[in-house]
C-alpha cells in the first residue's frame, strides 16, 4: 500500500478545509473555536482512499496569518500540496507565504487547487489561473496540474482526484529501512487508553510494544498501539499519519515539537551549521540577527551566524551559516527548516541542516571548504572528513548520530584507502594518515626506550599506551600496535621485533654473581642491596640485571624483601611435599626447614599464593 502525505497551504478562508471535507467527508475543524469562527486554527487531518493500492493523509493546515507556525508544524512531512487559491479572491498574502514555506522546505510535487468556482465566471477563473501560473513560473509548480473545483457543488472534485492519482505516480516513497523519527503534532489524553501522540512518520517503521526516545526531553516511552487513518495496525511505516499510545509519560509531557526515535540513536543539539537562502522579498539578515527557527514541529528562538565573514545576507542570497538555537532541537543532516524575521514575525528564508556538531571557527575559508563536503559531496567524501576531524577516530554509533544515516551504508562508505576500518571489538574508523603519523610516534618512543634501558626487554603497554595515545579507547592503541608490523607484544610488555638484549662482558660478569649470590644463599637470603653490591657494577645496571633473572624465572620475589633462587625453592617444594596431606603449624615448619620465622612467615605465604598450601587458622594444610 502506497501511503502518501498531501498537504493543503493558502490563505484563510479560500476554501482549504472544505476542499478537504469534499474529499473525503471528514471535517478537520475539530476544536468548538474553528467551527464558531469558521476559521482553522490548528492543524486538521483526514485520509482518503484513493485506490487500491494508495492511500491519501491530508494534513489541513491553518491560514491566518497569526497561525502560520502552526502550518509549519504541519507542512514538514507533505509529499504533496494543494496551493488553494479563491477564484473570488485569487493570491493573497498568505497564499504567498505558504507558498514560499513550501519552496524552502523543498516540497517538490504539487497542484494548484483554484476553489469557489461557483462564484465567478469564466473569465475571471482564466484571470485567476494565469495570475496563479505566473506566480508559480520557474518554481517546483510550474507546469503543475491547474483544477478548478467548487466545495458547494462537487465541480471539478473527480478531476482533482485523477490529479492526485497522477501526481501520486510521480512520488519517490518515502524509506522505511532507515530510522525511525516521527515529529509530534499533536498529544492529549483519550479515556481508556491514555497518552496519544500523533505526527507524521518521516522515515523508518515502528511496531507495537517497541521502545522509543522521546527528544529533546530524553524520555523512554514503551508503544501499547498503533492507529493509522484510524485503524489499529501492529506497524507503522514511513509515509503515513500516525497515532501512537505511550506508556512513561503524560500529554504535557510530549509537546508539539517533540520528536521520537529509535532510543540510543541520537540526540538534540543547539548548534548547527546549514546552507541558508533569504527570500527575494525579505529585508537583508544581518550577522548575528534573532529569529524563528521552525524545523518539523518544533519551534525555537535562535541567533543566525554569517560563515562567509559578510555583515549581511541580502535578499535573494545563499550562504553558510550558523544556528545559535536558544533549545535544543532534535535535527539531522539533510533536514529542512524555516526561519522567520524575529518581528513582525514573518517567513523570510529557511535552508537544509549541513552539521549539527559544528566545530570552532577557525577561518571563513576553511569553514566553507568543509561545509562544500558536507553539503554536496559523495558519502564516503564525508564520512572521511568527519572521521579525519577525530583524534582519535569514530565508531559507526557515533557516525550514525552525526549524520542520521544507516550504520550499513556508513560501513560501505569506510571501504575508502583514506580510512582504517577497524570491525573488533566495535566498528570503528580511524584516518589511515592520522594512523600512520600515531605508529611513528609509537616507534619512535619505543626505540628511545631501548635505546635508554638497554637491558629491559620492553616497554610497559600502559606507560606507552598514556605517553601517546591516552584519551584513544584501548583497543584503538591495540590495533595501530597490530597495524604497525614490526612492534611486538609479549605480555604486558612491547618492544621493537629488531630489539635484542645484548649484555656487555662487564654485565655478564654481574649477571653470574649476582644469581650464584642467591643460589649459594640456600634459604637464607641476603636481602636485595647486599646481593646487588656483589655485581661490581652500578646499581641502576645491577637492578636492570635483577629484573632479567626475575623475567627469565631463574630468581622468584617471594615478597617484598625476599628473593630466593629457583633451584632452592623447588627443593623447598619437596620437602613441603612429602607431607602431602598433613597439617602443620610454622614451628614444625620451621623444624623442618631449619629456618627463622623472619624466612619461614614470607616462604609460608608465597606458598598459600602458589596453592601448595592451605592456611586453615593457626595451621595449614599441605596439599
Amino acid at each position: 500500500m502506497r501511503s502518501v502525505i498531501v498537504g493543503t497551504a493558502g490563505h484563510i478562508d479560500h476554501g482549504k478545509t472544505a476542499l478537504v471535507r469534499a474529499l473525503t467527508g471528514i471535517d478537520t475543524d475539530r476544536l468548538e473555536e474553528e467551527k464558531r469562527r469558521g476559521i482553522s486554527i490548528e492543524l486538521g487531518f483526514a485520509y482518503l482512499q484513493l485506490d487500491a493500492d494508495t492511500q491519501l493523509g491530508f494534513v489541513d493546515v491553518p491560514g491566518h496569518e497569526r497561525f502560520v507556525k502552526a502550518m509549519l508544524a504541519g507542512v514538514g512531512g507533505i509529499d504533496i500540496v494543494l496551493l488553494v487559491i479563491a477564484a473570488d479572491e485569487s493570491l493573497m498574502p498568505q497564499t504567498c507565504e505558504h507558498f514560499d514555506i513550501c519552496r524552502l522546505l523543498g516540497v517538490r510535487r504539487g497542484i494548484i487547487v483554484l476553489t469557489k468556482a461557483d462564484l465567478v465566471d469564466k473569465d475571471i477563473l482564466d484571470l485567476v489561473r494565469l495570475e496563479a501560473e505566473e506566480a508559480v513560473r520557474g518554481s517546483f509548480l510550474e507546469g503543475a496540474p491547474v483544477v478548478t473545483v467548487s466545495s458547494t457543488t462537487g465541480q471539478g472534485l473527480d478531476e482533482l482526484r485523477a490529479a492526485l492519482g497522477r501526481v501520486v505516480m510521480e512520488i519517490t516513497p518515502r524509506d522505511s529501512a532507515q530510522h525511525f523519527r516521527l515529529p509530534v503534532d499533536r498529544s492529549f489524553s483519550m479515556r481508556g487508553f491514555g497518552t496519544v501522540v500523533t505526527g507524521t512518520l518521516i522515515s523508518g517503521a515502528i511496531s507495537r510494544e517497541r521502545e522509543v526516545a522521546a527528544h529533546p526531553q530524553g524520555l523512554r516511552l514503551r508503544i501499547r498501539g498503533i492507529q493509522v487513518h484510524g485503524r489499529a495496525v501492529e506497524r507503522a511505516e514511513a509515509g503515513q499519519r500516525t497515532a501512537l499510545n505511550l506508556t512513561g509519560a503524560e500529554p504535557a509531557d510530549l509537546p508539539r515539537g517533540t520528536v521520537l526515535t529509535e532510543p540510543g540513536l541520537f540526540r538534540p543539539v543547539q548548534h548547527l551549521d546549514c546552507t541558508l537562502s533569504l527570500l527575494a522579498s525579505a529585508k537583508p539578515l544581518k550577522h548575528r540577527a534573532p529569529v524563528h527557527f521552525h524545523a518539523g514541529t518544533a519551534e525555537a528562538l535562535a541567533e543566525v551566524r554569517l560563515l562567509d565573514g559578510s555583515a549581511a545576507l541580502k535578499p535573494g542570497g545563499l550562504c553558510f551559516a550558523r544556528i545559535l538555537l536558544r533549545e535544543p532541537v532534535l535535527i539531522l543532516p539533510g533536514d529542512r527548516f524555516i526561519v522567520r524575521k524575529f518581528s513582525p514575525v514573518t517567513t523570510i528564508g529557511g535552508g537544509t541542516v549541513v552539521d549539527i556538531e559544528p566545530p570552532r571557527i577557525v577561518s571563513a575559508e576553511e569553514v566553507t571548504r568543509r561545509l562544500r563536503v558536507l553539503a554536496g559531496g559523495s558519502l564516503q567524501a564525508r564520512v572521511e572528513l568527519l572521521v579525519g576531524e577525530a583524534p582519535h577516530g569514530l565508531g559507526i554509533g557515533e557516525l550514525v548520530a552525526r549524520t542520521g544515516l544507516r550504520g550499513t551504508d556508513l560501513q560501505a562508505a569506510a571501504e575508502s584507502p583514506g580510512i582504517l576500518l577497524l570491525r573488533e571489538p566495535q566498528t570503528w574508523l580511524l584516518d589511515r594518515d592520522r594512523s600512520r603519523v600515531y605508529t611513528e610516534h609509537l616507534r619512535a618512543n619505543l626505540t628511545t626506550f631501548h635505546r635508554e634501558n638497554p637491558l629491559q626487554p620492553g616497554m610497559s603497554r600502559e606507560e606507552l599506551r598514556s605517553r601517546e595515545l591516552p584519551a584513544a579507547p584501548e583497543f584503538v592503541f591495540d590495533a595501530l600496535i597490530e597495524q604497525a608490523g614490526d612492534i611486538v607484544r609479549e605480555g604486558e610488555l612491547l618492544r621493537m621485533a629488531s630489539h635484542r638484549l645484548a649484555l656487555q662482558l662487564e654485565e655478564e660478569q654481574a649477571l653470574a654473581a649476582i644469581e650464584s649470590a642467591f643460589a649459594e644463599a640456600g634459604l637464607e637470603v641476603p636481602s636485595l642491596d647486599e646481593a646487588l653490591s656483589r655485581a661490581g657494577v652500578d646499581s641502576r645496571r645491577a637492578r636492570a640485571l635483577l629484573q632479567l633473572l626475575l623475567r627469565e624465572q631463574k630468581l622468584i620475589k617471594v615478597g617484598e624483601e625476599f628473593v630466593f633462587h629457583r633451584s632452592v625453592i623447588d627443593k623447598l617444594k619437596l620437602v613441603v611435599g612429602a607431607h602431602k596431606g598433613e597439617r602443620f603449624s610454622v614451628p614444625q615448619f620451621k623444624d623442618w626447614t631449619g629456618l627463622s620465622r623472619k624466612y619461614a612467615i614470607p616462604l609460608l605465604e608465597y606458598m598459600d599464593r602458589q596453592k601448595l598450601t592451605r592456611r586453615d587458622g593457626d595451621q595449614r594444610v599441605v596439599l
